[in-house]
C-alpha cells in the first residue's frame, strides 16, 4: 500500500472518516474505493458506502480474493447495522474462509465477530456463544472488541444472567476507551443504560412493582410458580410450560395467578379470557372445555380446583404464585423492543428475528404507525422502520430467546 491508503486506513481504525476521505476522496483505484466505502458508512452514508465496497471488490476481482473478501466483510457489516439480516450476511462464511486461507486473522476473526452479532439479533443465542467462543479475543481489531463484549453481554442479557451481563458491560467499556472512538463509548454507554433500565414488572396481589434484570434473575432462581408475560410461559424452578401459541390458555393463567391464594370467578375468567361483557351459555361451555386444556397443560407445574364461585390455582411444590409482566405492556411490543436499539429494521428482518412470517410483521408495524409509534422511510425493499422515540422502558425480556425447559 502506498502512504495515501496507510494513511487513510489507520484514520479509519481511529474512527475518524474525515480525515481518512482526505488522503483518498479524488482516487478511483481499488484500495481507495474501499476505504472510501467505510469512510462513508461511519459517516452514516449506508446506500454510498454499499455502492463504493461494491466497486472496489469488482474491481479487485479474483486475483486479489484477500482483498475482496475483506470489501465483502465491510459491505455484511453495513447490512448488520441496516437491519438486512439476509442479502449481504449469506457471503459473510465464504469470505471468513478467504481470510482465514491468506492469513488475515484478523478481518476472519471480525467476520466471525459480525456472525455472532447477527446470530444474536435473531435469538439464536447457543449459536451465537458458539460463534464467540471460537474465535480468539487476541487475534480482533481493537475497535472489534467492544462489539464482542457487546454480544456477550446480549447473550447474557437474554438468558437473565445480570452479573455475567455487568461484567461483559465493563469489558466492553473499557475496550471502547482504549480504542478511543467516541461512537464506541456512546454505543456501551446506551447499552448500559439499557440495562440499567427497570426489566419487568412484578405482578401479585397485593400490588405490582418495577424489577431490575438482577431481581428478575433471583425471582426466576425461587421456587415461586411464575407466569412469565414477557415470554407467555409458565416456570416452576428448572420447569417451563410454553403458551406462546396458546393465547386463551395464558390469559386465564395470568388471571389466576394474579389473584392467588384467591380463586377468580367464572365470569372474571370470561372476561379476561374471551373479552365478553355479556356471557351466554356458549361462552360458558367454551370455558370449561379450556379450563380443562388449562388443568391438563399446568399439571406438571400446579393444579387448577373449582371454587364454588369460580377456579383457584394450586401450585404443587410453589411456596407463592407471581406474574412477571413488562413495564409497560401494549400491542405488539415485542416489535417496539427490537427497534428501542435505534436502528432502522426492514419488515423481513423484524419477521426473522420474531420468527413470524413476513405479513405478519407488517401487520404489526402498520398498526404501530397508526398509532404513530413508529415511522418507515424508503420505498419497496428499501422501506426502514424505526421508533420516532425510544420506549421508555425497551425491556430485552421481550426479545427472543429459547425457553428453558424442565
Amino acid at each position: 500500500m502506498d502512504s495515501l491508503i496507510t494513511a487513510a486506513a489507520r484514520a479509519l481504525a481511529a474512527g475518524d472518516p474525515l480525515a481518512a476521505l482526505k488522503q483518498v476522496t479524488l482516487r478511483d483505484d481499488p484500495p481507495a474505493l474501499a476505504l472510501r466505502g467505510i469512510a462513508m458508512a461511519q459517516l452514516g452514508n449506508l446506500t454510498r458506502a454499499k455502492e463504493l465496497l461494491r466497486s472496489a471488490a469488482r474491481a479487485f476481482g479474483s486475483k486479489e480474493a484477500t482483498a475482496r473478501a475483506r470489501c465483502v466483510v465491510a459491505e455484511a457489516e453495513i447490512a448488520l447495522v441496516s437491519r438486512d439480516l439476509g442479502g449481504p450476511m449469506q457471503t459473510l462464511g465464504a469470505a471468513r474462509a478467504t481470510l482465514e486461507t491468506n492469513g488475515d486473522q484478523a478481518n476472519a476473526a471480525h467476520a466471525g465477530y459480525l456472525e455472532a452479532r447477527r446470530l444474536l439479533l435473531i435469538g439464536r443465542l447457543d449459536e451465537s456463544e458458539r460463534s464467540l467462543d471460537e474465535l480468539d479475543l487476541d487475534t480482533l481489531p481493537l475497535a472489534s472488541r467492544t462489539g464482542y463484549w457487546l454480544v456477550a453481554a446480549g447473550i447474557a442479557i437474554r438468558r437473565i444472567r445480570a452479573e455475567s451481563a455487568r461484567a461483559a458491560l465493563d469489558r466492553a467499556r473499557h475496550a471502547a476507551h482504549k480504542a478511543g472512538i467516541p461512537a464506541l463509548v456512546a454505543e456501551v454507554d446506551r447499552a448500559s443504560r439499557a440495562f440499567d433500565a427497570p426489566a419487568a414488572r412484578l405482578i401479585a396481589r397485593e400490588g405490582a412493582r418495577l424489577l431490575g434484570f438482577g431481581e428478575v434473575e433471583a425471582l426466576m432462581a425461587s421456587d415461586a410458580l411464575l407466569v412469565d408475560a414477557c415470554r407467555n410461559v409458565v416456570r416452576a424452578g428448572t420447569s417451563s410450560v410454553p403458551l406462546a401459541g396458546r393465547p386463551v390458555l395464558f390469559a386465564l393463567t395470568r388471571a389466576l395467578a394474579e389473584a392467588w391464594p384467591e380463586d377468580v370467578t367464572r365470569e372474571t375468567l370470561l372476561t379476561r379470557a374471551f373479552r365478553a361483557r355479556e356471557a351466554d351459555e356458549s361462552h360458558r361451555a367454551r370455558l370449561r372445555v379450556e379450563i380443562g386444556r388449562l388443568r391438563k397443560t399446568l399439571k406438571p407445574l400446579a393444579g387448577l380446583n373449582a371454587t364454588r364461585r369460580g377456579f383457584v390455582l394450586k401450585p404443587h411444590g410453589a411456596t407463592t404464585v407471581a406474574v412477571l409482566a413488562p413495564p409497560v405492556e401494549e400491542d405488539h411490543a415485542e416489535v417496539l423492543a427490537l427497534l428501542a436499539d435505534g436502528e432502522a429494521w426492514s419488515s423481513s428482518a423484524l419477521a426473522l428475528a420474531l420468527d413470524v412470517s413476513a405479513r405478519t410483521a407488517q401487520r404489526a408495524l402498520e398498526a404501530l404507525a397508526e398509532d404513530g409509534k413508529v415511522e418507515s422511510f424508503g420505498r419497496g425493499r428499501a422501506c426502514r422502520w424505526l421508533t420516532p422515540n425510544v420506549p421508555s422502558f425497551p425491556t430485552s425480556l421481550l426479545l427472543p430467546a429459547p425457553l428453558t425447559r424442565g
